[in-house]
């Protein structure tokens, strides 16, 4: 085999005993976990926004960010239930490039997972204590999800991962809502079996025990658009392709009939500004259908302290991406006020 093993890792409830959440956070998780769940199977009327960087670099600026999210929450908490995105693993296209605080705690330093997971822990616990907001990570490796199973209300499963058996398997046994990303060539029956496997009831192989999960009736769709075979962003949240994902969600018979759309990534063509733009035209198909308002929960957009994005180095802009372009924070606190008055 052509692998070195470095070293074996704590188990996950080892890093939770030496890394425990107090019994005030787990109180505030769990009636964060209550209120989100209430908009996904229809007890609420409330609008989800998972909103945050393309992916957590430093804890300090995440940190400094979600504090700002917080008191924008106050502002629409009658309206809006943030989430904010602390995504801590990065899936990558070709394998090269930054995979996250969980690989590299110093994105200036070489890999150390270990202290990666320890850093990732700390981050979330210290969102949910500075801030009383707990995160959305997603499920890049689902054998990991238990370091951070007692933390997170919100995972998504993304484009490349969707159709892996054990995501869809995993998700399955979560109590929290799971968003599924159709895949990057676009196909919607793809993504819905996916649902439909996270949604039933499994045996399965997780973590060297033999399993068995209720299902998630909290699984749901995410759109985020899509690559043709000519590697052109195709977007499918318009007003159309959220009536064809009513009419598939239909013909199926799925719990909770709901989606998340995704505004950047292959839906923007990566044209973080056009965020502002997409997000309200989803708003504006929601106001024109009933159909289309009891399905679209919310938005997941990709935003940061600055604009755009930079490559990695000594000296890093705060708050500026280091992988893909996200909104700053001056527009993105105008675009979830003005969401707001268009709820």
């Amino acid at each position: 085999m052509n692998m070195d093993f470095i070293r074996k890792l704590p188990i996950p409830r080892d890093i939770k005993e030496q890394f425990p959440l107090s019994e005030e956070l787990k109180l505030i998780k769990r009636r964060r976990d209550e209120e989100i769940a209430e908009v996904f199977i229809g007890e609420s009327d409330k609008f989800i926004l998972i909103i945050g960087p393309c992916s957590a670099d430093r804890e300090d600026a995440v940190l400094d960010y979600t504090a700002r999210l917080a008191e924008l929450q106050e502002k629409v908490k009658d309206k809006i239930i943030i989430i904010p995105r602390i995504y801590t693993n990065k899936p990558r296209t070709t394998g090269e490039g930054y995979k996250g605080m969980v690989h590299q705690p110093d994105p200036n330093k070489k890999e150390d997972m270990l202290e990666g997971l320890i850093a990732i822990r700390q981050l979330h616990t210290n969102a949910i204590a500075q801030t009383g907001l707990t995160c959305a990570d997603e499920m890049l490796y689902p054998e990991n999800h238990r370091y951070l199973s007692d933390l997170l209300s919100y995972v998504a499963v993304g484009a490349r991962s969707v159709e892996d058996q054990l995501h869809r398997l995993t998700a399955s046994g979560l109590d929290i809502p799971v968003g599924m990303k159709n895949p990057t060539g676009g196909d919607l029956s793809v993504m819905l079996n996916s649902i439909i496997a996270a949604q039933s009831s499994h045996t399965f192989l997780y973590r060297g025990w033999e399993c068995h999960s209720s299902g998630n009736p909290l699984s749901h769709a995410i759109l985020r658009g899509y690559v043709n075979k000519h590697g052109a962003s195709l977007p499918n949240y318009h007003y159309e392709d959220l009536t064809l994902l009513y009419e598939l969600y239909s013909e199926r018979g799925l719990e909770n009939m709901a989606v998340i759309v995704d505004v950047n990534h292959a839906n923007s063509g990566k044209q973080y500004l056009e965020q502002i733009r997409i997000s309200k035209e989803v708003l504006n198909s929601r106001n024109h259908s009933n159909d289309i308002k009891s399905m679209v929960k919310g938005l997941m957009i990709e935003s940061y302290i600055e604009d755009g994005n930079q490559k990695i180095s000594d000296n890093c802009v705060y708050g500026k991406s280091i992988t893909d372009p996200c909104l700053g924070w001056e527009k993105s606190e105008r675009l979830v006020l003005d969401i707001a008055d268009m709820l």
